[in-house]
């Protein structure tokens, strides 16, 4: 493809961190096979092609890792980052570890956890409901799981930040990134380490002893997998509670709706994660030649499946750029699709609707406290720096 009169699509763009969704629509109008000279990448827009690919690990491998910009040590031991049959095995043993108990006890922690953190914010004027809720309620709930000591929630959330970011003047990541996941990884392997000298009744423990028909997770692939949960915790899940709280902020009429009928909480969740996902971008590699839109995409090319712009595809839902509470979207890729599909989603759900409903019962009327916000610097995710809001009385 030759770019002269195409629009540029970069992923290092500050505006696209802001607000990608104008972009989006022009590539799946004009461009839904779209080469960026600028990131070596393919970028598929269009819900079909997106969740088509997402389906096809056979052509769309996921080996070379799936973050535009992947940390290193990753590919070929987590579960993003493996194709089948071998992601078929690190899954089931994963999901033995994570389905041992009933994700219903984390429903109380993370009522109290919201009540905590709402205490103090109920008496301000204004508070940022990043730093002050949804990171802390991720952060502690995600603690609990894993049994990791509450004193590691700040030196964690900073690695975590760190891990997941981008240095857009490096387009890319720079050694102070790769510092802090080789950091975070040292941290969990002392944890593991533990867990292997006296068991406890959490997720790492759990994962230590996964075993199916004899076959056991090695000690490289319980340090990933535990660095994924929490980086998916800390951030993703996070950061989709953050973009929930702006969505309702942002359409009042709809949090009016909620508020008046509780029983949306489920369907306005679905929409936000079709509206608003965190996760915008992750990366495929080709293992074949591909043609499609009248582009010949080759074997070893990038490709980025844009998650964020096939939510919005008008072709798969109507009036996609309104919110609507009561859409209640199917088959949205908020938690991806195929064999990556999130293994977390009932778990972010749940924890998302508890800290939800608790945050609208004591502050059900706020506005934004500015109109510009910071974007977090990424290739793949989409969150807001901070969030402040002003209560309204």
């Amino acid at each position: 493809m030759t770019n002269m009169a195409v629009p540029v699509f970069d992923l290092y763009s500050p505006q696209i961190d802001a607000n990608p969704f104008p972009f989006y629509a022009e590539l799946r109008d004009r461009y839904p096979c779209y080469w960026s000279d600028r990131n070596g990448t393919w970028i598929l827009s269009r819900y079909e092609d997106v969740a088509r690919a997402a389906q096809d690990w056979g052509t769309y491998s996921s080996i070379e890792g799936n973050m535009i910009d992947e940390l290193p040590g990753r590919a070929g031991a987590t579960l993003g980052t493996t194709d089948p049959p071998r992601h078929d095995r690190l899954r089931a043993l994963v999901q033995s570890a994570f389905g041992r108990k009933s994700l219903e006890y984390l429903g109380e922690p993370t009522r109290a956890l919201a009540a905590a953190a709402l205490e103090p914010m109920v008496a301000q004027e204004e508070f940022d409901f990043v730093s002050d809720f949804s990171s802390r309620i991720t952060v502690g709930v995600l603690f609990r799981m894993l049994g990791l000591p509450e004193r590691d929630h700040l030196m964690i959330r900073r690695k975590v930040i760190l891990s997941v970011s981008t240095d857009k003047s490096a387009r890319g990541r720079t050694a102070v990134h790769t510092a802090a996941f080789k950091e975070l990884g040292d941290f969990i392997s002392e944890e593991v380490a533990a867990r292997r000298t006296e068991l406890r009744d959490d997720l790492i423990s759990a994962l230590v002893e996964a075993e199916i028909d004899g076959d056991k997770l090695s000690e490289r692939e319980v340090v990933l997998t535990t660095a994924t949960f929490i980086m998916a915790g800390v951030e993703s899940l996070s950061s989709f509670m953050s973009l929930f709280a702006l969505n309702l902020c942002d359409y009042p009429g709809e949090r009016h709706k909620l508020l008046a009928g509780p029983g949306l909480m489920a369907s306005a969740i679905e929409e936000s994660l079709r509206f608003n996902t965190s996760a915008q971008r992750f990366k495929r590699v080709l293992t074949r030649d591909v043609e499609l839109h009248g582009e010949r995409m080759r074997a070893g090319d990038k490709v980025a499946l844009a998650y964020g712009s096939a939510n919005r595809d008008e072709r798969k839902f109507p009036d996609p750029d309104v919110y609507d509470i009561e859409r209640n979207p199917r088959a949205h890729l908020g938690f991806g699709a195929g064999p990556h599909f999130c293994l977390g989603t009932n778990m972010a759900r749940l924890v998302t609707s508890e800290a939800m409903r608790t945050f609208l019962e004591h502050v059900p009327h706020y506005e934004r406290a500015q109109p510009q916000l910071e974007w977090m610097s990424s290739s793949n995710f989409r969150s807001p720096v901070a969030l402040p809001f002003r209560v309204l009385r």
